[in-house]
């Protein structure tokens, strides 16, 4: 949250300090109800410690639809934009989001345009947000702009959720595998070392493989950890440059069963913005390169650059997207039709409707396969270390016998 440095008289005389809020307005209220009488107020530069880090939007996708949702009815029922943005920001439970709308009320106040005011903040709003805004101001239909970003939001997230529902199940148990694994290495194994030193005689070679294991695993736990943590920055670091994310994105793609699913996911996203931005009257280039931007897969991202291009230069859309693996010829020949046809919008918005039902249909089939492969690999790997515990047991049993 924003800090403001000040100066000014009370009862007692000067007066400065600091003080935290939402925006410069605030603060002043703020201060004024200390009876603190302002005299110079400015807002200090953030820090690293002062600093939010966040990934991504700050704003719950959820929380961004209710609030779309609720705008619109306000509008409807006769409510000016600025009273809405009063009532909203008081009413969301989204610390950001309420933070961004006060200092939206603000410049709204001092006679900015929503889309100006909202383009401020555009770790909040998105360039789609922005200029289908932008579009309902001028078309006089607000309301209507909000309720189609609503629904936009909305068929996103569900499509979103979707595919984390589908990857979570594995990423889970293999978690818990190896967090199992490093368990037994470590404290459980050990235990038996001394008992088979005692034994003598030759152990079985899976045997010695899991006792060398745990004696790595004790005495370099550490690398382990940080094997882990390099990993994780490696992927982040990645992801944050554009040119090596795309290499990223490209092995993501080619990936066996769940690159299908993510490529089907990042055309029922792109198809379903530019459907929702050609239908709000955002001009065809400026959609293009909302969409470049917000596409999140870089692979994509540049046949977009490339429709665009050709699309400036007086040639199809299309041309780029049916030389690229990445879109199959189903995407490329509707659009195809929509462009002949000048019904854009409405071919992109079947092509969302179809890979939208095609991420959901996908990702129900995978979860139903991969829980039985998952409970497979857990237990073999569990089974492994048994075994090579319980092998030479049975030899000491028989010796002893």
């Amino acid at each position: 949250m924003p800090r403001y440095k000040y100066s000014g008289r009370d009862r007692k005389g000067k007066k400065s300090g600091i003080v935290t809020a939402v925006s410069k307005r605030e603060a002043m209220l703020q201060l004024k109800e200390s009876g603190i009488r302002v005299q110079d107020i400015q807002e200090m530069p953030e820090t690293f410690l002062t600093k939010e880090i966040t990934i991504g939007n700050p704003v719950k996708l959820q929380d961004f639809v209710i609030y779309l949702r609720q705008f619109a009815t306000l509008l409807k029922a006769g409510v000016t934009v600025v009273e809405s943005t009063a009532i909203l920001a008081k009413q969301t439970e989204s610390k950001a989001l309420k933070r961004a709308l006060i200092a939206v009320e603000q410049d709204l106040r001092d006679g900015l345009p929503l889309s100006d005011a909202a383009s401020r903040h555009k770790k909040i709003f998105s360039g789609m947000f922005v200029n289908m805004i932008k579009a309902g101001e001028a078309g006089g239909n607000m309301d209507e702009t909000l309720e189609r970003l609503a629904v936009h939001y909305e068929k996103q997230h569900y499509t979103k959720q979707k595919i984390i529902s589908a990857l979570a199940y594995p990423i889970t148990v293999g978690i818990i595998a190896i967090a199992v694994v490093i368990f037994l290495l470590v404290s459980v194994v050990p235990t038996f070392v001394e008992m088979f030193n005692d034994f003598g005689g030759e152990l079985p070679a899976i045997t010695q493989f899991v006792l060398c294991s745990s004696e790595y695993m004790q005495q370099y736990w550490w690398f382990v950890i940080i094997l882990f943590l390099a990993v994780f920055t490696g992927i982040v670091l990645i992801r944050n440059n554009k040119a090596s994310k795309y290499y990223l994105d490209y092995f993501l793609l080619r990936m066996p069963i769940f690159g299908k699913i993510l490529q089907k996911a990042a055309i029922a996203r792109m198809t379903r913005t530019l459907s929702s931005l050609f239908t709000s009257s955002v001009p065809i280039l400026q959609a293009l390169s909302i969409v470049e931007s917000i596409v999140e897969n870089e692979v994509m991202a540049k046949v977009i650059a490339k429709s665009r291009d050709s699309l400036e230069q007086g040639n199809s859309l299309t041309e780029p997207m049916k030389k690229h693996w990445v879109f199959p010829p189903l995407v490329s020949h509707m659009i195809a039709i929509g462009e002949e046809s000048g019904s854009l919008d409405a071919m992109l918005g079947k092509v969302a409707d179809f890979y939208e039902k095609e991420v959901e249909s996908a990702t129900d089939r995978l979860k139903s396969l991969i829980e039985p492969l998952m409970i497979v690999f857990l237990a073999s790997i569990v089974g492994t270390i048994v075994t090579s515990i319980m092998v030479p047991m049975f030899e000491i049993f028989q010796h002893v016998g």
